[in-house]
């Protein structure tokens, strides 16, 4: 693999980490969002990544965001029928966000971001040293 490959495949994980991270942010921002624009509470995304050649019939594969889908699971429902978007039966449905498991996904996402980084770092880093090399 050449160096320029490396930090274009490099380039494109950290694309796809900051997708993943900035998604995972809005989920735990609005993770006890009632109502809506749209009506409703709030509902979950997720990032759906998939690897792609890296130039068409070439064994190296880049990520891509191939994109970002709502949670199917249900909302979570609380009795309380004070609230102003509680149901006739006093029911409120809030996000279908675990604000736990989005934790996770930050540190992963966070986590794959940096070796992404490091990766074109070091790309970068043998790329100068082997121009140096010609002088």
């Amino acid at each position: 693999m050449d160096i320029l490959a490396a930090g274009r495949i490099a380039r494109t994980g950290l694309i796809a980490q900051r997708t993943r991270l900035n998604v995972t942010a809005t989920n735990i921002a609005n993770a006890h969002v009632t109502r809506t624009l749209e009506g409703g509470p709030y509902r979950a995304k997720n990032v759906v990544l998939r690897a792609v050649p890296l130039v068409p019939g070439s064994p190296l594969r880049k990520v891509e965001v191939y994109a970002i889908k709502d949670d199917p699971s249900p909302f979570k429902e609380v009795y309380d029928p004070g609230h102003p978007d509680a149901d006739a039966r006093g029911i409120v449905k809030y996000p279908n966000v675990d604000v736990i498991t989005e934790m996770v996904e930050l540190l992963s996402a966070g986590r794959a971001y940096e070796a992404n980084l490091n990766v074109l770092t070091t790309s970068k880093s043998m790329f100068l040293k082997t121009l140096d090399l010609l002088k």
